[in-house]
């Protein structure tokens, strides 16, 4: 039946599908592009996409993608794993300005807003801070920098403040000090601002909130909201917590409403109440999709499900006549640390055996580690972890500037990146790596870095996410 008596040609005939729970899947906008028969109607276009370390990859997509399908279909040719925090960048190279693009947003109407002879690039990387709000809001919004309205309690819960910023009927006010940029002017005011619903207010006079005292500085539905990548002594901004509001269409620095916080706190207050207020619901849904369809999830209090294979693995002890189960769970830790050290071990004397020498076996091992970075600088350091987000125990390991013979761990906690220098020690001939002047010793970097992803030790949090430069 499938072949044409007029032109001999093979009809592909009309199949129920059997598995219709199976067709869930996110992927499932972007293999449809090239899976479904109908989708070839769909006007294609080319899109350029770069990673961190400048290797780009050409991509011919629907007109119609959005910021999440890229990401998957980036992370399906590259056999990444998706933890959800993949994120589509957009940088405004001539203007030094960056943001990550909502998962939600069209890829093609985002570069329509693009000035032809400017540069600017799409950036896939991730972004651990995307959706940390949802999971932590009281630490994004200080007491200080906001206040509810007066029918409020008090004292409001964890997920109240995000329940607020969703509904259409209350909302938070989000007010504190701003340096803004004055208009055609290369100077900056300190001004008192309101974040309100209609839009962006400051105080005429002081801290005064009465309408007659405020003036409207902008609204949110027809611009974006981009971060300052250069510093200071660039942008010739007060201080480096700078961010701006650019009109859809428009080019330049001429248009743009800059605006600078006093610390990086305040900034990512300002920052994330204006994505809540300009998307609402939407960047819930966003943050809940990798996730519907799983039983195990409450609104505002999401958890990744661990899978039922990783929750029927146990740790086994072979060590003795009969195996056992290991039950205790700090045990169970340690000896997955020593297996992977005697891995590492056993992967050390094949290279010796191979004619490499045993010192740089385990002096450079670590030189192959994705959160190893080799010869960058501490603001290179520094813009690399903003730029994969300010979430406690995001780090990178680099080499030191001022001490050539040792190493750097660059961690974010508390908004704040920190620097802890790796120190290296000669004891009896054998050379070992610390962090807290000789406590606690290993034997490489990879120990070190495994250890404290373990044990918060002298850290301020353990080592969480690692910033890697992926290539395209």
């Amino acid at each position: 039946h499938g072949i044409s008596k007029d032109d001999n040609t093979l009809e592909i005939p009309s199949i129920p599908n059997p598995f219709p729970e199976l067709c869930c899947s996110p992927f499932a906008s972007v293999l449809s592009a090239s899976l479904l028969p109908k989708a070839t109607s769909r006007k294609k276009q080319v899109i350029k996409v770069y990673s961190e370390d400048d290797t780009s990859r050409t991509l011919e997509v629907p007109s119609d993608i959005t910021a999440r399908d890229v990401c998957q279909l980036l992370i399906l040719k590259n056999h990444y794993i998706d933890d959800h925090s993949w994120t589509l960048f957009e940088q405004l190279t001539h203007t030094g300005l960056g943001r990550a693009i909502e998962d939600h947003e069209l890829v093609m109407e985002v570069q329509s807003n693009w000035v032809m002879e400017e540069e600017n690039k799409l950036y896939f990387r991730k972004n651990y801070a995307k959706y940390e709000f949802f999971k932590n809001p009281l630490s994004f919004f200080p007491d200080r920098m906001i206040s509810f309205p007066s029918e409020t309690n008090a004292a409001v819960s964890h997920s109240g403040i995000l329940q607020m910023f969703l509904s259409s009927s209350t909302y938070p006010e989000i007010h504190g000090y701003l340096h803004a940029k004055e208009q055609g002017k290369k100077s900056w005011k300190k001004l008192y601002f309101l974040l309100r619903r209609s839009g962006l207010y400051f105080s005429t006079k002081g801290t005064s909130k009465e309408p007659r005292h405020l003036q409207f500085f902008c609204e949110f539905s027809n611009s974006d909201m981009y971060m300052s990548l250069t510093g200071k002594k660039i942008s010739g901004a007060p201080t480096n917590y700078g961010f701006c509001f650019k009109p859809n269409k428009s080019g330049g620095t001429r248009d743009l409403k800059q605006l600078c916080a006093d610390d990086e706190q305040s900034r990512t207050c300002w920052m994330t109440a204006v994505r809540l207020l300009k998307y609402g619901m939407q960047l819930y849904q966003n943050y809940m999709q990798p996730y519907q369809g799983r039983s195990v999830c409450s609104p505002l209090n999401v958890t990744p499900m661990r899978s039922i294979s990783e929750n029927s693995l146990v740790a086994m002890d072979f060590s003795g006549n009969r195996s056992r189960v290991i039950e205790n769970p700090t045990e169970a830790l340690s000896v997955a640390v020593e297996e992977g050290l005697a891995w590492r071990r056993r992967g050390c004397l094949r290279l010796n055996s191979h004619g490499s020498p045993i010192a740089m076996s385990s002096m450079a091992i670590h030189r192959s580690q994705s959160w190893f970075h080799h010869k960058i600088s501490r603001e290179e350091a520094q813009r690399l972890i903003l730029q994969h987000g300010l979430v406690d125990g995001v780090f990178l390991v680099r080499d030191s500037q001022s001490n050539p013979k040792t190493f750097v761990l660059s961690l974010s906690h508390g908004l704040k990146i920190k620097h802890f220098q790796i120190v290296p020690l000669e004891d009896d001939g054998k050379l070992f790596y610390t962090l807290d002047d000789g406590h606690t010793r290993f034997t490489d970097l990879i120990q070190l870095v495994e250890f404290y992803q373990l044990n918060k030790g002298v850290l301020p949090c353990k080592l969480k996410h690692y910033c890697a430069r992926i290539a395209l």
